[in-house]
């Protein structure tokens, strides 16, 4: 399958992706090659991945899975376990793993020895036509989503399909929903053919959400104008995630699951704001509602989730900035949203 050139980098798919690999290993000359991973990459990918190294790897580094590990803290004990390793400015971090994974271990590499190469072999859906794509790396602050980073791009990503048979249904469906996002906001035939299928996970509908996102960062690598399209949904999805993440009597929810929820939050504005007509915002909360299941917010729950929106990364000079619909497959950027509409967002999702 062919690869999906980006800037600086390759994004190389199934057989490709092992070739290339040995590749660039072999004529690199990297003083150390470490791979990191968490208790269920370890378990279910590193043994098939390592065999494609050929025994050339000179330390696994471990972190706990999960958002709630996604922090300064975790990044301290890669950082030193580099170092006590013999990690210098010549050596390669290989982060196997899904979008937390490689969104920290991203980071790590580039910020150790002010920056090492490092490869994302992305093993969850969501990691692989998402998180591992575009050169965003960093941790959050808290339970605040990714607050601290950097925009450094790998040397590669290395895409095996394979890996998603270790993942149970609901981690699939996280994906799922950023996919269909790709079609929301750039591609109305993309999004109704991945609405009408239940074969989105196969390699064609993962290289196609690849490529979308990738043309949007070839655009605007440094998120100054279109690249702010791939963050529909994300505004109010993200405060949810962020505050389900920090109570103690709600259950944690997937980033997938929470930005579905804000999509059709998202997409009520649009329809108040932009124009999306009435049948396409129906058909983006049916089709969300089809695959995830609702969440009920109470009135304590939406203030405190519209609290964290001064929170959001696009916000500047005190405004909070949402990216809208126009149509399926036309979205806006810096939009700002009047107050009396977020309750109203709220109680079309509850109907």
């Amino acid at each position: 399958m062919e690869s999906i050139k980006s800037h600086s980098y390759e994004v190389h798919l199934e057989e490709l992706a092992e070739a290339t690999l040995r590749q660039h290993i072999a004529k690199s000359n990297y003083s150390k090659i470490f791979i990191l991973v968490d208790e269920n990459t370890k378990k279910h990918c590193l043994p098939s991945f390592k065999k494609m190294l050929a025994d050339k790897v000179d330390g696994i580094l471990e972190i706990k899975s999960g958002e709630e590990h996604k922090h300064i803290q975790t990044c301290l004990q890669v950082w030193e376990a580099l170092s006590s390793r013999g990690g210098d400015r010549k050596s390669l971090l290989i982060n196997l793993g899904g979008g937390v994974l490689t969104d920290l271990g991203g980071f790590v590499a580039s910020t150790f020895k002010r920056g090492i190469d490092f490869i994302n072999v992305p093993t969850t859906l969501l990691s692989m036509v998402d998180a591992s794509i575009g050169g965003k790396t960093g941790v959050d602050l808290g339970s605040l989503k990714n607050q601290i980073g950097v925009i450094n791009q790998p040397k590669m990503v290395l895409v095996f399909p394979k890996f998603l048979k270790t993942l149970d249904a609901r981690q699939v469906k996280s994906g799922y929903a950023e996919m269909l996002k790709h079609g929301l906001i750039k591609d109305a035939d993309y999004w109704k053919a991945l609405k009408n299928t239940k074969t989105f996970a196969d390699s064609a509908c993962i290289k196609k959400s690849i490529s979308i996102k990738n043309d949007v960062v070839l655009q605007d690598p440094t998120e100054q104008g279109i690249r702010k399209i791939l963050n529909f949904g994300h505004t109010l999805g993200h405060a949810i995630e962020s505050y389900f993440l920090e109570s103690d009597d709600k259950e944690t929810l997937l980033h997938g699951e929470a930005i579905a929820i804000g999509m059709i939050l998202e997409g009520y504005l649009s329809h108040e704001l932009k124009g999306l007509s009435k049948l396409s915002l129906q058909e983006i909360k049916e089709t969300f509602l089809k695959s995830f299941d609702k969440v009920t917010f109470d009135a304590e729950d939406i203030k405190a989730i519209l609290k964290l929106l001064k929170y959001d990364k696009k916000n500047s000079h005190g405004d909070v900035n949402f990216v809208l619909l126009q149509s399926i497959g036309t979205a806006v950027t810096d939009i700002k949203i009047p107050s009396n509409l977020f309750h109203k967002a709220f109680a079309y999702y509850r109907e």
